[in-house]
């Protein structure tokens, strides 16, 4: 039998506390994205269309949210023909670990070895599922055969203002790895790591055999497995990605890499790489016609579309009514926006439903404002950012008035 290339195992346990409200009953990589998808979708999306068909998805905080989501895997697996099968592998940790609990990602590989191991592949591709890109992952892989490399990590330069947030590699010339550092305060250099790691399996099992026997490791890939790694002489890559990436771990990023799709910055979905999804295939950008037509917006075709938007993200099965503005927000599937709403800067969760006349957002505020999945707000309630200092300002009549006169600007009144 011809010896598998590579699989992937995907990490999807996390809890995602910076985007809280929208993961209080929510695993973070199943975080609605675009009018119809989850941020899971992309790393599947991304291995189905580079060929690994074998993956397993590790799973702990909320596990059942994931599972509804990708259920068997077959959207994703019948949705490019192969003669190959493959299979999508549900991993959670109620399954895999005596305490019930992932105590970190290494550990999380560490425990679901006996599912890698019966399949046997040369390497294994280790992904977060929260982060928003679409990758060929083969120049990677073919990248690290050549190399002979222990592992290969996938980089992305990032702004030096943001460098520190994240694990930063200094490479060589050939950009082999001489050194790692997580979330430096000076960082050296802007190549940030991209959570995406390629390992020789031979290699992966004894690094984490030494690490699951260490009492004082956190049994954290970034924070203990590379770094142990370079401490041993092994031959560590850095492979640079130069695509669009990233990391949607807080209100703002989520805001932000929404706002990128609708300026174009990100493209869902082209023909030559399908963004799948459980849910059908998306719409094209287009306006609807019960209302006002929309600017620059995304609007999915099973959204009742009443009022008025501007650039905004109408998610699959969501209303707006009559009468209502909705400006820089996103509006998350099955979210029922009353009439005479106004909605600016805001993220606006699943199935939640704002009330006639209520106002959310602050125009050109600083922080985003989040409605959390299933909550109501009423038109008596103004839902604003708490830390914002014109909040007293905002509970006046005059507050109001000048939110709409801004409004009414925004959309051409």
């Amino acid at each position: 039998m011809t010896q598998m290339v590579c699989m992937a195992m995907l990490l999807a346990g996390g809890e995602g506390k910076r985007l809280a409200p929208l993961t209080a009953s929510l695993a973070k990589p199943v975080v609605p994205f675009g009018e119809r998808y989850r941020m899971i979708d992309f790393p599947l999306s991304n291995c189905l269309n580079s060929g690994i068909r074998r993956i397993g998805v590790l799973t702990q905080y909320c596990a059942d949210t994931v599972h509804r989501h990708i259920g068997d895997g077959g959207a994703w697996l019948n949705a490019i023909p192969t003669k190959h099968l493959g299979e999508i592998a549900m991993l959670p940790a109620s399954e895999h670990s005596p305490s019930g609990c992932y105590t970190g990602t290494a550990d999380a590989i560490y425990r679901t070895l006996s599912y890698i191991e019966p399949r046997n592949p040369q390497h294994v591709l280790i992904l977060s599922g929260d982060h928003i890109y679409q990758m060929d992952y083969r120049p990677m892989l073919e990248a690290h055969i050549r190399s002979g490399a222990s592992a290969t990590v996938a980089v992305k330069r990032v702004p030096w203002h943001e460098a520190s947030r994240f694990g930063i590699l200094n490479v060589n010339d050939n950009y082999g790895v001489v050194e790692f550092e997580e979330k430096p305060s000076r960082p050296r250099s802007n190549l940030a790591s991209m959570g995406i790691y390629l390992f020789r399996t031979d290699k992966l099992k004894e690094v984490l055999e030494q690490d699951a026997s260490n009492p004082a490791s956190s049994h954290d890939f970034g924070k203990d497995i590379i770094p142990k790694l370079l401490q041993d002489g092994e031959s560590l890559n850095a492979y640079p990605y130069e695509g669009y990436w990233r990391d949607v771990g807080t209100v703002d990023s989520l805001w932000e890499a929404h706002m990128e799709l609708i300026d174009g910055t990100l493209r869902l979905s082209e023909s030559h790489w399908p963004l799948l999804s459980g849910y059908a295939p998306a719409s094209a950008r287009r306006d609807r016609r019960n209302g006002i037509a929309p600017h620059d917006c995304i609007v999915d075709p099973h959204c009742r579309m009443e009022g008025a938007a501007q650039r905004s993200i109408m998610g699959t099965g969501s209303e707006i009514g009559k009468g209502s503005l909705v400006y820089e927000s996103v509006i998350m599937p099955g979210a029922r926006i009353g009439r005479n709403v106004r909605i600016h800067n805001a993220i606006i969760g699943e199935n939640a439903v704002i009330e006639d006349g209520a106002v959310i957002g602050v125009p050109q505020g600083e922080r985003i404002t989040v409605v959390g999945p299933g909550e109501r707000v009423s038109a008596e309630r103004i839902s604003v950012p708490q830390s914002r200092d014109t909040f007293a300002a905002l509970l006046s009549g005059a507050g109001r008035r000048d939110r709409e006169l801004h409004a009414s600007k925004a959309f051409g009144y």
